[in-house]
């Protein structure tokens, strides 16, 4: 058996999207073995996001790329087209968005490749480029250019751990009654 940790963030609860969500799931014979729903405090919302140079480049890289490719100026945005800068902006904005509202933490489970299962029925990171028939895609309304704009985290209904690794950390994370 393979889990993962998957969160219906304040989005998805405030939408009342959550039953929908969770039936994606056990519809393709994943199991949600443990669910709570649940406030998030500061500190939770910015342990759940990795606190690293190495993460802040990664993202921060990928959103400066985005921009150039549109023909924006970062700088208008974030004050710095710096990469590492740029992450550390978004993590902020993605702890902040976390603690606005409830969220959904679940443990779900299934065979091996059930975090990739996961990932493929939750969608591309941004609603707007999220194909047709995922969830992101099916219910997200946001978008990265008006998140930006409106200096905000992007909205988009779930998180879904990337590798096994990851699960375990998130799920010690969020149940540690049950590390």
């Amino acid at each position: 058996m393979e889990r993962s940790f998957v969160m219906i963030k304040p989005d998805g609860v405030k939408r009342e999207l959550v039953d929908q969500i969770i039936q994606r799931f056990t519809d393709v014979g994943l199991n949600v073995t443990t669910r709570k729903e649940t406030a998030v405090d500061s500190d939770l919302a910015l342990r759940h996001y990795t606190d690293s140079d190495t993460w802040y480049a990664s993202v921060g890289s990928k959103t400066v790329a985005s921009y150039q490719k549109q023909g924006l100026d970062i700088n208008k945005i974030f004050g710095s087209d710096n990469p590492v800068a740029v992450g550390k902006q978004i993590r902020q904005w993605m702890a902040t968005f976390l603690g606005s509202g409830p969220v959904v933490a679940m443990i779900v489970e299934g065979p091996e490749g059930t975090i990739q299962k996961i990932r493929d029925l939750v969608g591309a990171t941004s609603p707007e480029y999220a194909d047709k028939g995922t969830i992101r895609g099916d219910y997200g309304i946001d978008s990265y250019a008006k998140a930006n704009g409106e200096g905000r985290a992007l909205e988009n209904l779930v998180h879904a751990s990337e590798s096994v690794p990851e699960a375990a950390r998130e799920i010690k994370l969020w149940f540690p009654e049950l590390a």
